[in-house]
């Protein structure tokens, strides 16, 4: 895949990988505190990984690589009227930190609302260059 052209196609491929950052972190919040019976059925938070894209004029893009569960362990607690409870009255939470993924959705959110207000500035100028004939 070819790397953006103009700051339109820069904009749209920045805006899109802080979507699914966005939607990342909702995934995760959304998934806080769930429980399971065993270790490895324990959800884990997910995190997109970013890679550099180079495009022409000097542009450098972004694009998402991939999409991973995070690396790491699930709470282990004693709940033994819990329904999901193994024979040792053991249960398994997500380890997802409510705190970091709200600053990660504040983050992304900010970063997509600056790509707006730069296509804005852009198309601005264009119109204001289009008018001077």
């Amino acid at each position: 895949m070819s790397g953006p052209q103009n700051i339109f196609q820069l904009a749209q491929r920045a805006m899109s990988a802080q979507s699914v950052r966005m939607n990342a972190a909702a995934s995760n919040l959304a998934n806080a505190g769930s429980a399971s019976s065993t270790e490895e059925g324990a959800y884990r938070p997910l995190r997109p990984v970013f890679a550099e894209e180079l495009g022409s004029a000097s542009l450098s893009g972004v694009r998402v690589e991939a999409v991973r569960r995070a690396d790491v362990a699930p709470i282990r607690q004693h709940q033994p009227g819990h329904p999901l409870a193994d024979e040792n009255g053991d249960i398994w939470v997500s380890p997802v930190d409510e705190n970091e993924e709200m600053i990660e959705m504040l983050e992304a959110s900010r970063q997509y609302r600056n790509m707006v207000e730069a296509l804005s500035t852009a198309k601005q100028l264009m119109l204001e260059t289009m008018r001077m004939k």
